[in-house]
Formats: structure tokens, C-alpha cells, sequence
């Protein structure tokens, strides 16, 4: 399968500064933040906090930092890996303040920043976060590759994504979790792992993962609280206003892309109609909405709603604007109770099924079918929200 190499494929995110702001980018490992940065700010001056050299001079000595910058021309400066030092923010602060300088940086973890409550720069940095791959970032797009091996760039345009999605898990577990010394029990933590991956998209169940990893609840929180600060993964929030019915208030839990789910749970395949395909198809069209969402600047609320009676729709955009419900099915059929009840009590704009038919059309006078590639051009053009 030949494709472009990350290298030549125009990311959606850009980062665009006025010359008196920083700017502060994050993603999980392996989103092509280095690459991105590497793009858009080539005449800057790179400080790589992964170079262990390096690393040990800044982190022993953060005042080096500008003796450093005082012999570049640059005024523009890139640190990667930034959440390495995070004492080094106040050399940072500094710098912008007395020397004018204008710092990019770039990290997977903000989890020390929060902890030791590190210099955020208090407001002098924009925030942006770059996401795995989306629709809109690749020429021929390929569904099924993406279902099996994720969109992180190096995953869906390797030619082993297999071994590479192994050695992410891999490389996760020692290096973002041991070397910074975010728990003690390693073990609990890779049990967990493979126990939030089967429960990828369900109701958060603390106590069923606690009993699964032979740790209490109290840990297992503490445990996904990690995931989401190492941006691994995040929280689908409930639905929570009804006048007519009693709705769970349980959130979600997915992991930010398809591939980890499916490198956790030794997936080498999945199959079309199969419950898992089903779900990574979901999973997919959640993580277009996500990106869609930050990289417009629209920021609109994605949440879900489900009835205690067990009544569901897979997505909510926005205040009811758009109610979705994901099928994988080649040929959905009438069985989209949940989207008919929401719309009954809250009059829902736009109500889709994103499914894999070949053709879109009418369900019923409120309800669209939407094949899922024309779904994905509409949410990118701007006209599903």
C-alpha cells in the first residue's frame, strides 16, 4: 500500500501567532507534533528535551537555558517534550517577558505541570492540540485501515502497523508512565490497560475495573485520571437535561484512537457485522467530532444520550442541535428508537444515522441516512454543525 510519508500530508491544525504569543501544543505521543512544528516554524530553534543530554543540562540547570537562546539569531523558539522539565517554564516565562522571545511548546502530558503547579505562563500561551489523522487529512482515505490500525500517522501509514501498534503500548508503559513515575504498580497499571480497552465506549465502571486489575476503586480512578492527563484518552459526558424521562448520568470512557483499543486486545483484524468492527466504526465517527470540534474553534458540547430504560443515541452536537446515531450496517434499517424518542422531547435539528450504506436517504421526515464519507465532508465543510 503506498502512501505519502507524514512528512508531505498538510495537517488540518495551524498554529497562526501574533508576535507577543506563545503558543503551548498537545497531544498524545505519536500524533506528528514534532513533524507539525518541524513544518510551520522552520526557522525556529529547536530545543528537543528528549536528547538526554540535554535533558540532564536544562533539568540541573534551567538558567542555562539563556545562555543558550542569547547565541541564536532566532527569536522564534520550539521546545518538544516540554512536560520533561516543567521547572524550566519559569526560565521560560522569563525569557519571553525580558527578552521578547516567542516560544512554541509542545507536549503529552500536562499531569506535572498540574502537580507540581508549574508556570502555565499565565495566559501569555494560546492552547492547540493536534489529533490523530482525520477524513480530511488523507487523499483516498481507507476505512478499514483505520479501524484496524488506527490514525496515529506513524500507525496508519506504516506498512507493519501491527508491531508498531505494539511498540506504542510498549513504549507508553515504560516511558510516559514508568520513567515519570505516574504510579508504582506497573503490573495493576498493564492490567488495567487491557480492562479500559474492553471496556472502550462503555459506562465507566470503577468497580468492575478495580476487581478486573486487583486494585480498589479509589486507584482505578486515579488510573484513568492518568489516561486523560497523558491524553490517551477521554470522557463522553451524559446528556443531562429532561423533562420527561430519567437519564444515566454515567460518563464514557473511549481512548483517542481506534488502534490502541485494538493493539491492547491483540486484534489483528476486525471483521464487517462483527460486534467489535461495530464499535470501532463508532469510535471512528467520535474521534472526527472531536477534531472537528477543536480545530474549528467551535468547541460545541459532544455527549451522549441514554435512558435508565435503556433508550440511546449514540452522539449529541451541540445544544440538541444534531443527534447521531452510528451504525456499521451496509443497510440500516427502521430500529433507531433512542433518535425518535430524543426528538419527540427536544425537537432536534438534525438527526443522521452514520452508517456504511452506499447511498444516503430519508428514514422518516426527520431522519436522514448519511453514508459515512459524505457524513465526514459535511462535518468538515461546516454543514452538520
Amino acid at each position: 500500500m503506498s502512501m505519502k510519508t507524514d512528512t508531505l500530508i498538510k495537517r488540518i491544525q495551524q498554529i497562526d501567532l501574533p508576535s507577543n504569543r506563545s503558543a503551548f501544543l498537545w497531544g498524545p505521543r505519536k500524533t506528528g507534533k514534532t513533524t507539525l512544528l518541524g513544518q510551520q516554524f522552520s526557522h525556529a530553534f529547536f530545543i528537543d528535551l528528549l536528547d538526554y543530554d540535554l535533558f540532564l543540562l536544562l533539568s540541573q540547570r534551567p538558567k542555562r537555558l539563556r545562555q543558550v537562546l542569547e547565541a541564536q539569531p532566532s527569536r522564534t523558539v520550539v521546545v518538544d517534550e516540554v512536560q520533561k522539565i516543567p521547572h524550566l517554564m519559569d526560565e521560560i516565562h522569563w525569557l519571553i517577558e525580558n527578552k521578547g522571545l516567542q516560544f512554541i511548546m509542545s507536549g503529552s502530558s500536562a499531569r506535572k505541570f498540574r502537580r507540581g503547579n508549574a508556570n502555565l505562563l499565565g495566559g501569555r500561551a494560546w492552547r492547540f492540540e493536534l489529533f490523530p489523522f482525520v477524513t480530511k487529512e488523507l487523499d483516498n482515505f481507507n476505512l478499514e485501515r483505520a479501524l484496524n490500525a488506527g490514525l496515529l500517522p506513524a500507525h496508519y501509514l506504516s506498512s507493519d502497523s501491527e508491531m508498531d501498534l505494539k511498540a506504542y503500548v510498549h513504549d507508553y508503559l515504560k516511558e510516559e508512565i514508568q520513567a515519570e513515575a505516574l504510579t508504582r504498580n506497573l503490573p495493576a497499571f498493564s492490567r488495567f490497560l487491557q480492562s479500559a480497552a474492553i471496556a472502550n465506549g462503555m459506562l465507566l465502571n470503577y468497580s468492575n475495573a478495580a476487581r478486573e486489575s486487583g486494585v480498589s476503586v479509589k486507584t482505578i480512578r486515579e488510573y484513568y485520571q492518568i489516561l486523560e492527563d497523558t491524553l490517551i484518552g477521554r470522557q463522553l459526558a451524559p446528556w443531562r437535561k429532561s423533562k420527561k424521562r430519567r437519564l444515566i448520568e454515567t460518563a464514557k470512557f473511549f481512548f483517542l484512537d481506534i488502534g490502541i483499543v485494538s493493539a491492547l486486545l491483540g486484534y489483528k483484524s476486525l471483521t464487517p457485522g462483527s460486534r467489535e468492527y461495530g464499535r470501532a466504526f463508532e469510535h471512528f465517527i467520535l474521534q472526527e467530532c472531536w477534531a472537528y470540534r477543536h480545530y474549528s474553534g467551535l468547541n460545541f458540547p459532544i455527549t451522549f444520550w441514554r435512558t435508565a430504560s435503556g433508550a440511546e443515541v449514540d452522539l449529541i452536537l451541540g445544544d440538541a442541535e444534531v443527534a447521531l446515531e452510528i451504525k456499521s450496517s451496509e443497510s440500516v434499517t427502521n430500529r433507531v428508537k433512542g433518535l425518535h424518542l430524543f426528538y419527540e422531547e427536544h425537537k432536534c435539528g438534525k438527526n443522521f444515522i452514520v452508517s456504511r450504506d452506499p447511498l444516503p436517504r430519508k428514514m422518516t421526515s426527520t431522519i436522514t441516512i448519511l453514508p459515512w464519507r459524505i457524513f465526514c465532508e459535511m462535518l468538515w465543510e461546516g454543514e452538520i454543525i
